[in-house]
């Protein structure tokens, strides 16, 4: 049975992979069209100008957190960085690596105890997935262009 258990998670690993290798060949076509990502750009640009995400941004405020556990809105200041980094003809590997530097600054490094980690990481997930979901939403519904 062990064996079974440790075939299954390798087959889910190797979905994982195949997964994200699609999805890395279909953003490297997509960074080296100059003109979809201008048009990202402005659609994502838009979004915050507009204020469009501030239902989402008051999820993040937590108010019912004690003040020293209070997160700054990691996920938005994440979001923005990927923006400014988000320019024709940029690897995928250097929007990755923003993406890894700045979880190294806003969830490990802070991170006193594996335990205060795994809370960490896990309510920064939550909260990145609910953020790119709205994101995701808001440019389908308002900026079908930016979407494509």
């Amino acid at each position: 049975s062990s064996s079974l258990t440790e075939a299954k998670e390798f087959v889910k690993r190797l979905r994982r992979q195949t997964d994200l290798c699609n999805m890395v060949k279909t953003v490297r076509a997509l960074l080296n069209n100059n003109s979809t990502v201008t048009v990202l750009r402005s659609g994502l640009h838009a979004i915050f100008n507009e204020k469009s995400l501030d239902v989402t941004k008051d999820l993040f405020q937590e108010k019912f957190r004690s003040p020293k556990k209070r997160q700054k809105n990691i996920q938005l200041k994440c979001l923005k960085n990927f923006i400014s980094s988000l320019t024709s003809s940029t690897d995928i590997r250097d929007l990755l690596s923003c993406l890894s530097s700045d979880l190294q600054t806003f969830v490990i490094k802070p991170s006193k105890s594996k335990e205060a980690f795994k809370e960490q990481a896990s309510d920064f997930m939550l909260k990145w997935n609910l953020l790119l979901s709205n994101v995701g939403k808001i440019l389908t519904i308002n900026r079908t262009d930016s979407f494509g």
